[in-house]
Order: C-alpha cells, then sequence, then structure tokens
C-alpha cells in the first residue's frame, strides 16, 4: 500500500497532472487518489507530501480562469 501511495505522488509531481488526469491514469478512484495524496501521504513522506500539495494548489488557482474559457466557447458557438 505504502509503495502505491509513493508511486502516486511521483507520478503527479513527474507528469504535473491533475487530480482527474492522474486518476484516469493509475487506474484509481479520484476520491481514493485525493485520499491518498491528502491524508496517507503525509504520514509516509512529508516532503513528498509538501510537492504534491503545492501541484495542486496551482492547479486550484487556475481552475476558475478553465471554467470562464469553458464558459465563453460555448456561448460563442451559439451566437
Amino acid at each position: 500500500m505504502v509503495a502505491r501511495i509513493l508511486r502516486e505522488a511521483n507520478y503527479i509531481i513527474d507528469t504535473n497532472k491533475t487530480i482527474r488526469e492522474a486518476a484516469l491514469d493509475l487506474g484509481v478512484a479520484k476520491s481514493v487518489l485525493h485520499r491518498h495524496m491528502s491524508e496517507a501521504l503525509k504520514k509516509y513522506d512529508y516532503d513528498l507530501y509538501l510537492k504534491v500539495k503545492k501541484i495542486f494548489w496551482e492547479h486550484n488557482q487556475y481552475r476558475h480562469i478553465k471554467g470562464g474559457e469553458a464558459t465563453r466557447c460555448k456561448y460563442a458557438l451559439k451566437g
């Protein structure tokens, strides 16, 4: 189990993928991957946890921009 969590964390760090993208690639549920990264990883490797947390924070900062772009494109096609 620990090896799996560390492998997931290293995959996210190496690829800089979002939770959803990484979960699809790794074949696990998004909620399971999130729990592994936010709770379990902290216990096993705190340095990796901080790296993953930083990546997720950066993705979260750009989420509202992506949503706005998607809405703009949706209405541009209708117009």
